[in-house]
C-alpha cells in the first residue's frame, strides 16, 4: 500500500476542460511587432477559483485565467478591465464594478479578533471587521459594508445591523436572501402606479374580444396565488380541437419604461422559497388584478390552436381578449379525477368531460413531440412542510401527475406556436433557447454509459435529442436510471434568451420562446408586449440593442434565482435534518469526486462522505465516476444504493457530514487474473 493519508483520492484519468482551444491563426490575425507591443483589453467576470488561479469569463463565454497576484484583490462576481498577456491568461487593469460592497455573514471572535464568515461560500472567509458594533454578538447573523478593498491592505468590512441568528429558521433564510443580493422590496413609485391598476372593463379596452362565455379554468398546486394561464378545449365540425390557452395580459398593466417595469426588469423572474415568495411584480397584480382568479372578468393574451387527432398544430390564432375563469381547479384533485375518484368526479361533473378529453389531447400532443426527439427530464424536487415559526418539519417530493404533464404539454404548445407567429411575421422576440451540447461531454457521458455496460453505440459524439432520449428510455427500468438521466442533463448546455430564434434542443423545437407567464418571467411580459403591438397594427418598441440586453439580463437574473433556490432548499435540508444527527438513512450515491460521495437520502436530503473519513486510500476514476479503495477494495458508484449514518450537521454552511453505517470489509475474494497481469506488469516497468 502506497504511503499517505487513509481515505485520500488520486486521479486515475483527468478529462481536458472545455472552452479553451486557441484560436486558430489566419492571415488576418498575424500581428507585427508594433501590433504586439499593443495589449488587448478585456472586460470579464470573476467566476471564482481553478486549480490556484483566478477564472474569469468573457461575454461570450470564453475563459481566462489570472494569477492571484495579477488580480488585485478581485472577488467573485466582480467585473474587471483586464490586460491579455498569453493566449489564455490576463492581468487586471482594474475593477470596473464591485459585486459585494456588502457582505453577509456569521460573526465570530477568537481571542478579542472578530471576523465575519460569508453566506456566500465563494468569498474569502474570515474577514476581518473593523472595531465598532458591539451591538452584534458572537455568532450573530450581521449585514457588513465593506470599507477597505483587499489591495488596498486587506479586506475590511464594518458592521451595519444584525439580522439574526441561525437559531431562527425565517432569519436565517432572510440572510440567505440579503446574501443573494435579490431584492425584496418595491419601490414606492412601482407601488403608486399598483395601486392604480383596476379590475378588467371591456367598456376600457371595447377592441378585445369577448370570450367570458368560454369555459376555460385554471389549474395549479395548491399554494399558488399567481394565476398566469386559463386553459379552454372546444370540438370543431371538421375532427379537429380548438385548444385555449389564455395568458395574463401583464402588459397591459405595465407599460414599457414604467416604474413597474424598471422593477421587473431588475428582478427578471419571481423567485420561491420555502413559505416565501419574492414576486416580479408587486402583489396587487402578480395576486390580484393580472391573477386569472375564478369568476372575475381578466384582460388575457389568448392563443387559440387548432389540433388535429395526430398532436399537429395546423393553424393558430392570437388574439387581445377579455376571459372569465370558471373554476380554480388544483393539480391533486384532478389527478385523483383522472384516477377515477368518485368525490372528485361529483365535485367537477360540469368539468370532467372536458379534462378528460383535455387529457387525451395533451397524451398525443406529447407522443407526437417524443417522436420528435423531445428529451424529458423528470427530475425531483423537494416539497418541505414548515411550522408555524418557519422550520421545516418534513421534506417531500414535489408529484408531477397527468394533470402537471398536461398543463405542460399546453403551455409548450402555445410558446412554440407564438415562437412560430413571431418568426413569420418578423417580430423582434425574446427566444428562449437550449443550444446543442458539447460534443466533449457527450464523449464523457458515452464513457460512463460504456462503463456501466449500457450499449452507445446509437449515441455521436453531436448528438441529435432522439439519440439521448433513445437512451434514457432503454435504461428507464434499471437501476441505474436516475444516474443516467442526472448524466444526461449535466451534459446538456443552460437554457437562455436570445433575440436569435437558435432552436431548443432539449424540446427537440426550432422555434420556441416564454409567453405562458408573464406575472412572474420578465421575457414572457416582453413577448406579451410585442404580440400586442403587432396585433393593433404597429410594432414593437423594443428591438435591437435594447432587446440583446434584456435577453443577457433575464438570463442572469433566471441563474441568479435558480442558485438562491438551490442555496434555500440546502438550508431548509440541513436545518430538518439537523434533529437527525445520529440516525440512519437509506440513500443513493448521486455524486462522486476525488474528495468523496455525495448521498441523495430516501427523504430527500443530500449528504456527503468526505474520503478522509473512509478508512482506505481510494483511487478516483474520473471515466466512471467511481472511488475505488485499495485495501478494501469497495467501490462506490453513481447510482449504488448505501445505507448511512448522519454524523454531523453545521447550520452555517448548510452541510450534512455521513459516514457509512457499515465499516468498510476487507475483500477477501482472489485478485482476478486482469489484475494479475497489471501487477506483473508494473514489476517489469519498474
Amino acid at each position: 500500500m502506497k504511503k499517505g493519508n487513509p481515505g485520500k483520492a488520486r486521479y486515475v484519468r483527468r478529462i481536458p476542460i472545455s472552452g479553451f482551444a486557441a484560436p486558430a491563426k489566419t492571415g488576418k490575425n498575424r500581428q507585427s511587432g508594433k501590433e504586439k507591443e499593443k495589449r488587448e483589453t478585456l472586460r470579464l467576470t470573476v467566476r471564482g477559483l481553478l486549480r490556484g488561479a483566478v477564472q474569469m469569463e468573457a461575454d461570450d463565454g470564453s475563459i481566462f485565467t489570472c494569477s492571484k497576484e495579477n488580480a488585485r484583490g478581485t472577488l467573485w462576481g466582480d467585473v474587471v478591465e483586464a490586460e491579455r498577456i498569453g493566449r489564455e491568461r490576463v492581468r487586471v487593469q482594474k475593477v470596473l464594478q464591485r459585486a459585494h460592497e456588502e457582505i453577509v455573514g456569521v460573526l465570530h471572535e477568537k481571542q478579542g479578533v472578530r471576523f465575519i464568515t460569508p453566506l456566500e461560500r465563494r468569498l474569502p472567509q474570515g474577514i476581518a471587521v473593523r472595531p465598532g458594533g458591539e451591538q452584534a454578538q458572537n455568532g450573530d447573523i450581521v449585514h457588513t459594508r465593506v470599507v477597505r478593498w483587499e489591495d488596498e491592505g486587506g479586506l475590511l468590512v464594518r458592521i451595519d445591523g444584525v439580522l439574526g441568528s441561525f437559531g431562527q429558521a425565517r432569519a436565517a433564510l432572510d440572510a440567505l436572501i440579503v446574501s443573494q443580493r435579490l431584492r425584496t422590496a418595491f419601490d414606492e413609485e412601482a407601488l403608486r402606479e399598483a395601486d392604480g391598476c383596476k379590475d378588467a372593463d371591456l367598456a376600457d379596452d371595447p377592441t378585445r374580444t369577448d370570450l367570458r362565455d368560454l369555459l376555460s379554468f385554471t389549474i395549479d398546486g395548491s399554494d399558488a396565488k399567481d394565476f398566469d394561464d386559463a386553459v379552454s378545449l372546444e370540438r370543431l365540425d371538421n375532427s379537429l380541437w380548438r385548444l385555449g390557452v389564455h395568458i395574463a395580459d401583464v402588459g397591459h398593466y405595465v407599460p414599457q419604461g414604467s416604474a413597474l417595469d424598471r422593477e421587473a426588469y431588475l428582478r427578471g423572474t419571481s423567485v420561491y422559497f420555502p413559505g416565501r415568495v419574492l414576486p416580479m411584480l408587486p402583489e396587487q397584480l402578480s395576486n390580484g388584478v393580472c391573477s386569472l382568479r375564478p369568476d372575475e372578468d381578466k384582460f388575457t393574451m389568448s392563443a387559440l390552436m387548432d389540433v388535429d387527432e395526430a398532436g399537429h398544430v395546423v393553424h393558430t390564432r392570437l388574439l387581445r381578449t377579455i376571459t372569465r375563469s370558471k373554476a380554480r381547479l388544483v393539480y391533486d384533485d384532478v389527478n385523483r379525477l383522472f384516477d377515477g375518484d368518485q368525490t372528485q368526479r361529483e365535485r367537477m361533473a360540469g368539468l370532467e368531460d372536458t379534462l378528460l378529453a383535455m387529457r387525451a389531447l395533451a397524451r398525443r400532443i406529447r407522443q407526437k413531440r417524443q417522436e420528435q426527439g423531445a428529451i424529458d427530464f423528470d427530475t425531483d424536487e423537494p416539497r418541505f412542510v414548515l411550522d408555524e415559526d418557519g422550520e421545516p418539519v418534513e421534506i417531500a417530493k414535489r408529484a408531477r401527475g397527468e394533470a402537471e404533464m398536461m398543463i405542460e404539454d399546453f403551455m409548450l404548445t402555445a410558446n412554440e406556436a407564438v415562437a412560430k407567429f413571431a418568426k413569420s411575421h418578423g417580430v423582434p422576440l425574446l427566444y428562449r433557447v437550449h443550444e446543442k451540447p458539447d460534443p466533449e461531454k457527450i464523449d464523457t457521458l458515452k464513457d460512463f454509459l460504456n462503463g456501466i455496460g449500457v450499449d452507445t453505440r446509437g449515441l455521436r459524439h453531436n448528438a441529435k435529442p432522439g439519440e439521448i432520449r433513445e437512451v434514457l428510455e432503454r435504461t428507464r427500468e434499471t437501476p441505474e436510471f436516475s444516474v443516467v438521466s442526472t448524466l444526461a442533463l449535466r451534459s446538456m448546455q443552460k437554457a437562455r434568451y436570445d433575440v436569435n430564434p437558435l432552436g431548443h434542443y432539449g424540446l427537440a423545437m426550432e422555434d420556441y420562446c416564454h409567453f405562458t407567464s408573464p406575472i412572474r418571467r420578465y421575457p414572457d411580459l416582453i413577448v406579451s408586449r410585442a404580440l400586442t403591438a403587432v396585433l393593433k397594427g404597429g410594432r414593437p418598441t423594443l428591438h435591437g440593442d435594447a432587446l440583446a440586453d434584456a435577453a443577457m439580463r433575464s438570463s442572469d437574473c433566471e441563474r441568479a434565482a435558480v442558485e438562491a433556490e438551490r442555496l434555500a432548499d440546502k438550508l431548509m435540508m440541513a436545518r430538518f435534518m439537523h434533529g437527525h444527527v445520529g440516525e440512519l438513512f437509506d440513500g443513493v450515491v448521486s455524486g462522486v469526486s476525488e474528495w468523496g460521495l455525495y448521498v441523495a437520502l430516501s427523504n430527500g436530503a443530500e449528504g456527503f462522505i468526505h474520503v478522509r473519513t473512509l478508512e482506505d486510500w481510494f483511487d478516483f476514476d474520473e471515466r466512471r465516476m467511481t472511488l475505488r479503495g485499495e485495501r478494501t477494495g469497495c467501490v462506490f458508484s453513481l447510482g449504488q444504493p448505501l445505507c448511512v449514518r448522519v454524523e454531523s450537521v453545521e447550520l452555517e454552511s448548510s452541510s450534512i457530514d455521513l459516514a457509512p453505517a457499515q465499516p468498510l470489509k476487507p475483500k477477501k475474494s482472489e485478485k482476478s487474473a486482469r489484475k494479475k497481469e497489471r501487477e506483473r506488469l508494473r514489476e517489469f516497468r519498474s
